[in-house]
């Protein structure tokens, strides 16, 4: 029996209650990849539970994951040969051994979608939705003072970043499940798309409030391909019409919105700062982009590169930049094999979400955001996100079931 057959037909499904437990593990991951100020996060024992108990129970491969997995293989390989001499400190290790385990779980990921395909999906999104406004609703109290002393803790320089540890990675994590609501509002019922509205609101308003540059790119970026690809994808003109009046309405809200919180004085003043073009650290030979340049430069002279964390010690900080980190801690093997893991995974991840599968609009949500996150990749580290690593997994999971499935169709 082959791998496409196993991914096509619900039969060959797991039996009752361990489909049970393994959704409400997939829920667990979702959610607790919301909590990650604190090391080891929630998150790390809910996939080491998840990926014992579906490991147990059986994960199907498929000769397309090959390639990432080759690709992902390769990369840490780089990384490892980089990190020869600098291994005796415990961070370096630590840097290396967390890139592994966000390989293994991509890998996981990616493997998870072969068999019940919908359900799992379905969980897991579920599961990340309830953590991100976990998340989103700590960020807003903490910017607002709402829960005394505990400002420090949920806020960064006055910007929020509630359970995480940076307001960039927390706007970044909630950009997914942010468009998941939208998505849910712009083709549900009335009642759903009520609920889904509240749940927009506060997701949004956390992304707003953590003044993060990157997030609101990524969010506007995520969310026009979204709507881009439903409208072509949608299966009449009344649900094009549909999505086009609902889009032009969330834009009018959304305004509206942002010119109400503008109104604060607290809000407009680090909104001016936040959203100048010019800041101290991006401009000039060291500032962010000038680091960018100097660092391809040195890319050149070192074939092993200078090995992982060691680009702060020849400039005033990282790289800012994933392309470039991976040419600086794992020389020319990783440098050249990560842009190939990122623009395969979204080249073959984009040609198969035009297939009309049962899970279409939850792969056209993953595909809209991880594409623009590759893209946030140029300006920011994006190396050890964990929703980073579980946007790929997913891409080649559902492009590899999403192909399997038009195969099977029209063998039929």
């Amino acid at each position: 029996m082959t791998d496409l057959a196993i991914a096509t037909r619900p039969e060959l499904a797991a039996a009752p209650g361990l489909q049970a437990l393994q959704l409400r593990l997939l829920w667990l991951v979702g959610g607790c990849g919301a909590i990650v100020f604190i090391e080891p996060s929630p998150y790390e024992i809910a996939i080491v539970m998840a990926v014992v108990v579906f490991a147990a129970t059986g994960l199907r491969m498929a000769p397309p994951l090959l390639v990432p997995l080759t690709l992902l293989a390769g990369i840490g390989l780089g990384y490892a040969i980089g990190a020869i001499a600098l291994i005796d400190d415990p961070e370096i290790l630590t840097w290396l051994l967390t890139s592994w385990y966000m390989a293994i779980t991509a890998m996981f990921f990616a493997m998870l979608m072969l068999q019940d395909t919908s359900a799992r999906l379905d969980a897991l999104l579920r599961g990340y939705l309830f953590g991100a406004i976990i998340a989103a609703l700590a960020g807003i109290a903490g910017y607002f003072g709402l829960i005394p002393g505990a400002d420090e803790l949920l806020t960064f320089a006055g910007r929020a970043r509630g359970t995480f540890k940076d307001p960039n990675v927390l706007g970044a994590f909630l950009v997914l499940p942010a468009l998941y609501t939208l998505q849910r509002i712009i083709e549900g019922s009335f009642w759903t798309a009520t609920r889904n509205g509240v749940a927009f609101g506060i997701l949004s308003l956390a992304i707003f409030l953590a003044f993060s540059r990157a997030a609101w790119g990524t969010f506007a970026g995520a969310a026009l391909l979204m709507v881009a690809l439903m409208f072509v994808t949608a299966p009449s003109q009344q649900a094009r019409f549909r999505i086009v009046m609902l889009t032009m309405i969330a834009l009018v809200l959304a305004a509206a919105a942002i010119a109400v919180l503008l109104s604060l004085d607290q809000v407009a003043a680090l909104f001016k700062e936040r959203a100048s073009f010019h800041q101290p650290y991006d401009s000039g030979r060291f500032g962010r982009f000038g680091r960018h340049l100097l660092g391809a430069g040195m890319a050149l002279d070192y074939p092993t590169g200078i090995g992982p964390l060691q680009f702060r010690r020849f400039f005033p900080e990282d790289t800012h930049n994933s392309f470039l980190n991976a040419f600086m801690s794992g020389g020319w093997i990783s440098g050249v094999l990560y842009p190939a893991l990122v623009f395969t995974t979204a080249i073959y991840g984009v040609r198969n979400v035009f297939v009309r599968t049962p899970w279409q609009k939850a792969y056209i949500l993953v595909i809209s955001t991880l594409v623009v996150t590759l893209l946030e990749s140029f300006i920011i580290d994006t190396d050890h996100w964990r929703h980073y690593f579980m946007l790929l997994g997913l891409t080649w999971g559902l492009a590899v079931v999403s192909s399997g499935y038009r195969q099977a169709a029209l063998l039929r």
